[in-house]
């Protein structure tokens, strides 16, 4: 078994800087784990602290049964595919790949047979005596897998492995790596700042801020309910329209506009309370002409972006100031800036935030059982 629990893990550098603030989290064995958030919020740091290459200044790692808090790298049956791939530059690719076997010290024979056979699973077997300067970006964070799937680990560590590839080549070897881990069974922790990556690769999602766990949960459940504002604002690849409202009765008075309480939240909140109402702009549905229930704004900018676009809108707040609020429009019904709009949100997909926290907001979701069948461990 190759779960991952941390508890109450914690780094603090000489300078004070609190890196993790007791952590607690678990990954199931043969899951693939996105670690998620913004430059400076620990993930790095976290991964790197499991694999040993940083040490925990409180709090405890256990990989599988074992306690490998105190362990040092070699020790704790990880490995780690870092950003820059690090491959050594004077060794071929059969030696590259070889290399963590020879440490080890496997024989010569052995260790380039399986060398051989593992660059053979994915694709490198014609380059095995180039050398790192002679690849490609996707043929050097191939080489990198395969060196880190050599030998054979518990648990993969995966530090934006695809960070430094182009946009065309990046969405291939996502596909390769997601179809790559299901085959192996292998626990994978995957870090990384790109939202649309973690989405389509992992299991389940922890959004960090600040070296805290923000939420933990699926794709899904990170995508559609939020537990907090900074999550609804960080995850999509347009961030979730966050509009003040006041409650009144059973309805939320927003920028003029009286609308219903999500079903979530009623009954928990109290009558003339400023509350967040959030809806994300998939959920909204424009309309060049009045409709009932809409707010209504001005477009100010119309973003293209292939099938659709992304309308932003100045709608006028009881304050005489505007709030922002924006659209997905399907491809040929774009506006034209200047254009009055009505934007209309889905029934059940808006949602209410109190003082930062989802009203009604999901409660921890279960870690997932372990795998069974191909690929996973016995």
């Amino acid at each position: 078994m190759s779960a991952i629990t941390l508890r109450e893990l914690t780094k603090v550098y000489p300078n004070g800087v609190r890196a993790l603030d007791a952590l607690d989290l678990e990954i199931a064995d043969g899951e693939f784990f996105a670690l998620l958030g913004p430059s400076g919020c620990g993930k790095t740091t976290l991964l790197r602290t499991i694999a040993g290459l940083e040490l925990a200044s409180g709090g405890t790692v256990r990989i599988g049964e074992r306690a490998v808090t105190n362990l040092p790298p070699g020790q704790r049956d990880v490995a780690m595919v870092f950003q820059d791939y690090a491959l050594f530059p004077h060794m071929t690719v059969r030696d590259n790949i070889a290399y963590p076997l020879r440490i080890k010290k496997v024989g010569k024979a052995a260790r380039q047979d399986k060398a051989a056979a593992t660059a053979d699973e994915l694709g490198l077997s014609t380059l095995l005596e180039r050398r790192p300067g002679q690849l490609s970006g996707g043929q050097q964070q191939r080489v990198a897998l395969a060196r880190a799937m050599a030998c054979h680990p518990k648990v993969f560590l995966l530090d934006e492995p695809l960070s430094n590839l182009d946009a065309r080549l990046r969405l291939e070897a996502r596909t390769f790596l997601k179809r790559l881990q299901r085959e192996l069974g292998v626990t994978t922790v995957f870090v990384t700042h790109d939202q649309a990556e973690a989405l389509a690769l992992a299991d389940r999602i922890a959004v960090m801020e600040g070296g805290r766990i923000r939420q933990v949960g699926t794709p899904t459940e990170v995508f559609r309910r939020p537990a907090n504002t900074f999550v609804a604002g960080f995850i999509g690849s347009t961030p979730m329209n966050l509009v003040p409202a006041r409650v009144d009765g059973d309805a939320l008075t927003l920028a003029g506009v009286r609308l219903p309480v999500p079903e979530d939240a009623r009954g928990q909140l109290a009558d003339g309370e400023t509350v967040i109402y959030g809806v994300r702009p998939e959920y909204l549905d424009y309309s060049p002409e009045p409709v009932p229930d809409a707010l209504t704004g001005q477009v100010v900018v119309v973003e293209n972006l292939g099938s659709f676009s992304l309308v932003s809108l100045d709608v006028p707040a009881e304050d005489d100031t505007a709030t922002s609020v924006q659209v997905v429009v399907p491809e040929g019904r774009e506006p034209d800036p200047g254009d009055t709009g009505w934007v209309v949100p889905r029934p059940g997909r808006s949602l209410v935030y109190r003082d930062g926290e989802l009203v009604g907001g999901p409660t921890a979701p279960p870690v997932p059982a372990p795998r069974t069948g191909v690929g996973a461990e016995a």
